[in-house]
């Protein structure tokens, strides 16, 4: 049973007599405890709804288009409480969070439903059986952190003696019809190597219900007392993994059509190779993962220089970005001001003082680092900063810094752009 917020005027919920303060308990006979029962019980055309009102118990009747929405708001989205992650993995970043930050960054979700709702991935270890039979019965579609299919390897790395027994899930679930994408987060010495090639083999035997791999290596700070001695890959390690990578890539094309495994992008900095073509990322399953990212902002970039016009004049301005794809986003403005001689762009790199010289991706980058290396040059007339910099929907750093706050210390407007390569040069043209 779930309380109602509130009801949108006009909704089937509304026009049916639901109103504000009411209580969900049950749609077409299901008992109701979160948005996945309501969402998809609520989908169907004729709707029955069981309501307690002043502790009375009462029936509605609904009609409305497949899919439409009911109407229903709750006070929170998933309509209870987010499930805590019940692991202590050796790789967690959270756990290498500098302290005094807001409490909402030291939160750890691992939430089957906001795998199938937002994109999160989850272990499984905090699920139960009757969990994965409503998966099952839900058909949802999901995404998975497996790490490693050695279950003594599973536990040791995520700290929860349940995590090799919780591998049947996948499993289980792969049985049965449901598509998974799975993550490996790769740590020298431990899931690299042989064991990877252990993990790739197994989920490989999945197919075709496994729907993509990715192999992204371990982020480490510099706050990491008392935690398992983690190393990062240098570039022969990375080289080593995006080989044993190819192999299965091979080895799947051959068998299934498709190379199912991918690395992220930082493999392939590290290793200094170049970027593989935009057919090697297929339809791009993992680009969320840091898969494929910079090689799309290649192409689209390049696409959208071929057919821009600049008359704009004489234009300065500063590109900020993390150590990590800072060749990548040189190389792009390089090619714009060969194109456009009015054009005089500062590509600079920020080193994270923050979390520490370690962490060398853009979207870790602090309002703090960027204050601190720029203030006392000259910037231009504006400065452009990825999105990734900023918490989802609004202008926050994650040292609780704002856009503005940046804009009055270094005395220069801000302009922020997401991972798309004709957005980029419209930002650097001044469109």
């Amino acid at each position: 049973m779930v309380k109602i917020k509130s009801v949108t005027k006009g909704s089937p919920a509304c026009e049916c007599g639901i109103v504000e303060g009411d209580t969900l308990v049950s749609i077409n006979g299901h008992k109701i405890k979160d948005v996945l029962d309501y969402m998809y019980y609520a989908a169907d055309v004729n709707i029955e709804i069981g309501i307690m009102r002043n502790g009375e118990e009462m029936t509605f009747t609904a009609r409305k288009d497949e899919y439409d929405d009911l109407g229903l708001e709750f006070d929170t989205f998933l309509m209870d409480s987010k499930r805590r992650c019940s692991n202590n993995c050796v790789f967690c970043f959270i756990d290498q969070m500098p302290p005094n930050m807001r409490e909402t960054l030291y939160f750890k979700d691992d939430d089957a439903r906001l795998s199938f709702l937002q994109g999160n991935y989850v272990t499984l270890t905090n699920l139960k059986d009757e969990d994965i039979d409503r998966i099952i019965e839900m058909k949802l579609n999901i995404n998975v952190s497996v790490h490693t299919t050695n279950p003594e390897l599973r536990v040791k790395m995520m700290g929860n003696r349940f995590a090799g027994e919780k591998l049947k899930y996948i499993y289980r679930l792969a049985e049965n019809g449901i598509s998974l994408n799975c993550q490996v987060v790769c740590c020298p010495n431990l899931n690299d190597g042989d064991e990877l090639r252990k993990t790739l083999h197994d989920l490989g035997e999945l197919m075709p219900n496994i729907s993509s791999m990715a192999v992204v290596p371990v982020g480490i700070t510099k706050y990491r007392e008392n935690l398992y001695p983690l190393t990062t890959f240098d570039k022969i390690s990375a080289g080593e993994t995006i080989d044993i990578i190819e192999e299965f890539q091979q080895e799947f094309l051959e068998k299934y059509n498709t190379r199912v495994v991918f690395p992220s992008d930082e493999f392939f900095l590290t290793a200094e190779r170049e970027l593989p073509e935009m057919g090697y990322y297929e339809d791009f399953p993992q680009f969320e993962n840091g898969v494929g990212m910079l090689r799309s902002l290649i192409d689209e970039f390049e696409n959208a220089l071929e057919g821009a016009e600049y008359d704009g004049g004489e234009r300065h301005i500063t590109v900020a970005t993390g150590y990590c794809p800072y060749p990548v986003i040189k190389g792009l403005c390089e090619k714009a001001e060969n194109k456009f001689s009015g054009l005089k762009i500062d590509v600079m790199p920020i080193r994270n003082d923050f979390f520490g010289n370690t962490i060398t991706v853009t979207g870790l980058i602090t309002a703090t680092d960027l204050i601190s290396q720029l203030k006392g040059r000259d910037n231009g007339t504006e400065l452009l900063i990825s999105q990734s910099m900023l918490m989802q929907n609004s202008d926050i750093f994650l040292d609780d810094l704002t856009v503005s706050d940046i804009e009055k210390e270094l005395d220069i407007k801000i302009k922020t752009t997401q991972n798309d390569g004709y957005e980029l040069l419209d930002a650097i043209l001044g469109i």
